[in-house]
């Protein structure tokens, strides 16, 4: 198995580890409502990206919950039969 035949020095090292660093992300502000958002991706808040809506979340957000309402409806129904 190979070993290292020098020590490291400690500038090699710091300058090896100089690539580790964590860096912040950056976020920018939706156009719409003016939330912190990642760049470039659509609004998870409010559906917009770059100024027009893309999704329409009442919709999903209503379907969801219709959905989960039809669930909780098949449950009872099963547990009173």
């Amino acid at each position: 198995m190979g070993l290292p035949s020098k020590r490291r020095t400690k500038q090699s090292k710091r300058e090896r580890a100089s690539h580790f660093a964590l860096v912040e992300t950056s976020l920018t502000t939706c156009s719409h409502c003016k939330r912190k958002i990642l760049p470039h991706r659509v609004c998870p808040h409010c559906g917009y990206y770059r100024g027009r809506e893309v999704l329409k979340l009442e919709t999903i957000l209503g379907k969801k919950t219709q959905r989960r309402a039809e669930e909780k409806k098949a449950k009872t129904s099963e547990h009173h039969h």
